[in-house]
């Protein structure tokens, strides 16, 4: 197999290009998205080799963007729609929640709606108000949506291809802050052999405690087990990927080895997702549990000026704390 070095940028850019091959039916949309490349350079060169009709540039209208894309899919279009940033989802949230989200449901299964919304987010760049927010609880919240984020290069090519193909509405987080790191990937492995799209995967193996993280947060707690084995802790890291529906079947059974559980993201922590993946843990893991389960997540504030964003993420040195916490009950 054909391996390469790529940022997870490149990775999802060159996912996407495998898509626009390979079925004919897939247009890309958002705003700035084809002669410019998007504002990160995700679909960069994909309008020069497709054409203006697969890859559009649309206007400001991020309503409008989600209301077209609705209409294509069920002519039989596979649109992927691009958000520019995160906090601008939200004048499209009544179209993704009232009409994205329903229709497949409130049809009895006769109408389908492939589509995928592409969404950069997260903190970490030093961007303005707008720019760094992280608002999956919103769409893992919502039924009829599915929901996914990649953590790596690899897990984004394939992913973006995977999501591309579902018949599903898919909302596809990127972790903006990651798409300049670098790893492997397999470019001509088939994409069944790949994990499957709402599937957890063990990210790195440890016996002492448990970190479940998702899309930015992974590298961070990938550091803090680092970190941790030179004082000879070995935790387990696992990246859920899949926010909705969630698949916790790695994560019970480290659990129950390990009897700890530290749940990191960078979204505020009321009401986010490591509320729902502590009690799921909980319930199913209680009498394996040497300690409660914790959370290491954002403050319940605004995300802040980009001055003071390290002191809003969470970071190495929070997750060793509350790794440490959990062994001292």
């Amino acid at each position: 197999m054909a391996t390469e070095t790529l940022t997870l940028g490149k990775a999802l850019n060159t996912g996407l290009r495998k898509a626009l091959e390979n079925d004919p039916k897939v247009v890309i949309m958002g705003e700035d998205v084809g002669k410019l490349g998007g504002v990160f350079r995700i679909t960069d060169g994909l309008q020069k080799d497709f054409g203006d009709q697969r890859v559009i540039d649309t206007p400001l209208a991020e309503s409008g963007i989600i209301g077209t894309a609705v209409g294509l899919a069920i002519r039989g279009f596979r649109p992927v729609c691009e958000i520019q940033f995160d906090g601008f989802v939200y004048p499209a949230y009544d179209q993704i929640v009232s009409q994205v989200a329903k229709m497949h449901y409130r049809s009895q299964g006769k109408v389908r709606i492939p589509m995928v919304i592409r969404i950069p987010y997260g903190g970490g760049i030093g961007a303005v108000e707008h720019h760094s927010e992280s608002p999956e609880a919103y769409f893992a919240h919502t039924a009829g949506l599915k929901v996914v984020t990649c953590a790596n290069p690899q897990d984004g090519y394939t992913m973006i291809q995977q999501a591309i193909a579902s018949d599903d509405p898919i909302v596809f987080l990127e972790p903006k802050r990651r798409y300049w790191e670098k790893g492997p990937v397999e470019l001509d492995g088939p994409l069944v052999d790949a994990y499957p799209l709402h599937s957890s995967r063990i990210a790195r193996p440890g016996t002492d405690a448990t970190v479940l993280a998702y899309g930015p947060m992974v590298r961070t707690a990938l550091d803090a087990a680092t970190a941790a084995a030179e004082d000879g802790r070995e935790l387990e890291v696992i990246d859920l990927r899949s926010l909705s529906p969630l698949d916790l079947t790695a994560a019970y059974e480290s659990v129950r080895r390990t009897g700890r559980c530290v749940v990191v993201h960078e979204a505020p922590g009321n009401l986010g997702l490591g509320s729902e993946i502590a009690a799921r843990i909980t319930e199913e893991c209680f009498y394996s549990l040497e300690s409660p389960v914790l959370r290491v997540t954002g403050f319940d504030t605004p995300y802040p000026a980009a001055r003071v964003e390290e002191e809003y993420l969470p970071d190495l040195d929070r997750v060793l704390d509350a790794v440490d916490r959990t062994f001292g009950w």
